[in-house]
């Protein structure tokens, strides 16, 4: 009778370890699970702000390619947002337009100083180029409770003048 007791004593603790590694096993299961969809989100909210880096300065081209002057006439350091409407881009002050579901689209525009005698691009001194301006556009969401961004500088050229 004492061997049939440890027998089922020495039962319930295998049974006891063995939900316990299972149980286990499930939680970690579930966080590797819950990452990589995390991760997975995160990247593709990463390529969708590629994108709309992209269509940004496309959207840029476009407008200096309708007149230079759509470019060299906004103001140096003030906030654009890129808008499509009837058939075409345009750069607006209104916030709102830069907004593509979660993601925040904008630009600045700033000019460009070239050296005296080089005529390379120099950030102090030299003179201002008013054929080439420098463009920044930023996308920014909302990642888990973080604000993330991205940038991307270019310089834009006059090259119908």
């Amino acid at each position: 009778m004492k061997k049939t007791n440890k027998i089922r004593g020495f039962m319930a603790v295998e049974v006891l370890v063995a939900i316990s590694i299972i149980s286990v096993s499930i939680l970690a299961m579930t966080a590797v699970a819950q990452k990589s969809i995390y991760v997975s989100s995160q990247a593709f909210h990463s390529t969708q702000a590629d994108f709309l880096l992209e269509e940004g300065v496309e959207a840029v081209r476009i407008v200096r390619d309708n007149a230079w002057s759509n470019i060299s006439s906004l103001t140096s350091g003030t906030t654009y947002y890129p808008k499509f409407s009837s058939g075409t881009w345009s750069l607006t002050t209104t916030s709102s337009d830069g907004v593509v579901g979660i993601f925040a689209r904008s630009l600045t525009i700033a000019n460009v100083n070239r050296d005296n005698t080089t005529k390379d691009i120099v950030t102090s001194g030299g003179t201002v180029d008013n054929g080439t301006k420098l463009v920044t556009v930023t996308v920014s969401w909302k990642e888990g409770g973080v604000l993330v961004s991205k940038t991307l500088q270019f310089y834009i050229l006059n090259i119908f003048s």
